[in-house]
């Protein structure tokens, strides 16, 4: 198999064109456009909520081509990516990347975050989701320091030859980044608040909350380095971490180390901003849970003192003076008054912030901040004649990402940018029905991974909302 880096060099060298044994397509005609769906016999999980969003879309929008992109994106996850069954009588979901045999704990969650909205009177989407919440607490109790896992805990990572860390069976990978522990309590909160239901939350998800605030303890490196570090046998800067596995220093200030970002590339400063600012959002809500459902007044105030503190460090630390844009949020600081100023199109990403609930849209520093992010301020903001958008390392230079472009117009406040995104979106997918991981700016049909479900259901997740709140600007594209 593949790894996730091979692949997208190679597809990326080759313009996209790998060829992938990908589910098998049905010939179904879907308003003068060819759906692109697997066969009906041959999907993962059928919603009957879902497959009414889809049709309320296509009866919205007859022969458009935004509509059959919402039909071919939005059920991509529950079509080609999620095993479902019961495990000792519990829900339990396995939920791979698409063309990545592993779970990524921040994918898992970004999948099925857009199905919440339908959850209700939904027994099987409410099931496979509750599945995904109990598949998440049992893969940070094995690790929480990892950021994929297999379905097999007894499976030995192909990494295991190339990295210098604490591998165990059943780890992908082994990638410190704080979001993988926020994203778990993201989608917990929510379906807690949506369904009131709290079968998943047995005395081992109040366990995994307590592992969770101790490794975020652990890596504010208040007494030292921590019990943390990777290094990996590779050419490539973005891939390792150095000093031995412990990055670059930094000033015991309150803040969260992250040795990598969202986007499974390397930090550069350990206190990747944006994931501190998830951590508070996600302790305040896992402090909320913990006070309601167990009554654990301990650890409710562990997690909500925690929060604060990371909370006041941010206040004092990740803002940053600009000559052009003024106060912005930095994407990186070190506590010694270092910094780097850029965005990243994986989330949470600085422009993601209001998304996360994590800053409101209103902050005048995150204005200011989207404009520079959205500017050539930003060294990874590409702008070419197919579309204009953020990227990243991950996928190189002149690469723009689908999430960025979606994640810009889901935190709009114009109907103007947002009608532009949805223009980008529809013009970048090279035929394919798609969203990619990322395609070069001048030439769409240059992207990498043709089956990445996190970009299709994010697009899912827009287009839906857009449907209920805006129905006529989708009319306009």
């Amino acid at each position: 198999m593949l790894n996730r880096k091979s692949f997208i060099r190679s597809s990326a060298a080759l313009g996209g064109g790998l060829l992938l044994k990908l589910p098998k397509i049905s010939a179904r005609s879907a308003s003068g456009f060819e759906s692109r769906r697997p066969a009906l016999a041959d999907r993962k999980f059928t919603s009957a909520h879902v497959e009414a969003a889809i049709d309320s879309i296509k009866k919205a929008l007859p022969g458009k081509e935004i509509a059959w992109l919402f039909e071919n994106c939005f059920p991509n996850t529950l079509d080609t990516t999620v095993e479902y069954e019961l495990n000792n009588g519990k829900p339990d979901t396995y939920v791979i990347t698409g063309d990545i045999d592993a779970m990524w704990l921040r994918d898992s969650t970004a999948q099925v975050w857009p199905y919440l909205s339908l959850i209700k009177g939904d027994e099987k989407l409410r099931q496979l989701i509750a599945g995904v919440i109990n598949r998440q607490s049992r893969c940070i109790q094995l690790d929480p320091y990892a950021n994929a896992f297999y379905k097999n805990d007894s499976k030995v990572s192909e990494w295991k030859q190339t990295d210098i860390t604490d591998m165990k069976p059943g780890i992908h990978e082994r990638k410190w980044e704080i979001d993988s522990l926020c994203y778990p309590i993201r989608l917990a909160h929510q379906y807690w608040k949506l369904t009131g239901d709290t079968s998943p939350f047995d005395n081992s998800w109040k366990d995994t909350v307590g592992l969770i605030v101790k490794t975020f303890k652990a890596q504010q490196r208040k007494t030292g380095e921590g019990p943390y570090s990777f290094q990996r046998t590779t050419a490539w800067a973005t891939d390792g971490v150095p000093l031995g596995g412990y990055g670059y220093p930094t000033k015991p200030v309150g803040l969260i180390c992250s040795m990598f970002r969202p986007s499974d590339d390397a930090t550069i400063f350990p206190f990747l901003i944006p994931s501190n600012f998830f951590a508070v959002e996600s302790l305040k809500q896992a402090a909320e849970m913990v006070n309601a459902i167990y009554k654990d007044a301990s650890l409710a105030n562990e997690c909500h003192s925690l929060a604060v503190e990371v909370e006041k460090a941010l206040q004092q630390y990740a803002v940053v003076n600009n000559a052009t844009y003024g106060k912005v949020y930095a994407y990186e600081v070190n506590g010694f008054g270092s910094f780097n100023l850029m965005d990243d199109a994986n989330v949470p990403s600085l422009l993601s912030l209001p998304y996360l609930n994590a800053r409101p849209t209103s902050d005048p520093i995150y204005q200011n901040t989207r404009r520079l992010i959205l500017s050539d301020a930003n060294p990874f903001f590409f702008k070419g004649k197919i579309a204009e958008g953020t990227g990243g390392p991950h996928a190189g230079m002149q690469m723009i990402w689908p999430l960025g472009i979606t994640m810009r117009a889901l935190t709009s406040i114009s109907d103007t940018e947002i009608k532009k995104c949805l223009q980008m979106l529809v013009s970048s997918h090279a035929g394919t029905g798609f969203m990619h991981e990322s395609f070069h700016k001048d030439d769409a049909s240059k992207f990498t991974r043709k089956w990445f479900a996190w970009a299709n259901t994010l697009f899912g997740e827009l287009v839906w909302k857009l449907h209920q709140a805006k129905p006529n600007m989708l009319r306009e594209v």
